[in-house]
């Protein structure tokens, strides 16, 4: 499918390319209706779904948490903090031919992997491993 470029696509990439936390949609929108109260939360929906298509950025999916997105379009692991939620990328080097050694039973062929580890940040490191 061919996407038009338009004014609102380039803004919410501009805006997550200039967030550099990993934000969720909310994060993005808050971010942009602060300049530009008329783009609606619809639109930050739509225009992620299809930059993260496009490959201009990542969407980076956690079980039981909201999506974060990524301008860091290289392939790489993330890390995020199980008491607060903060999300941060993770310095190795990221293992393309993992998925060459998955053999799948069901017929399944991976083409590629996206590996989330989970810890406690070190604002949290103190405070957190009380309550977990």
């Amino acid at each position: 499918m061919i996407y038009r470029n338009t004014i609102q696509k380039q803004l919410v990439l501009d805006t997550v390319r200039r967030m550099t936390n990993h934000p969720t949609v909310e994060e993005i929108y808050e971010r942009i209706v602060m300049e530009h109260p008329s783009v609606s939360k619809g639109t930050v929906y739509r225009n992620l779904n299809i930059l993260a298509q496009q490959g201009e950025i990542l969407r980076v999916q956690f079980p039981n948490a909201a999506d974060r997105y990524d301008f860091n379009t290289r392939q790489h692991y993330h890390i995020r903090c199980r008491y607060c939620g903060k999300v941060d990328d993770v310095e190795m080097p990221y293992l393309e031919h993992l998925q060459e050694q998955i053999t799948d039973c069901h017929g399944f062929q991976p083409l590629s992997h996206q590996i989330v580890f989970e810890g406690i940040c070190p604002a949290c490191n103190g405070t957190a491993l009380d309550k977990i």
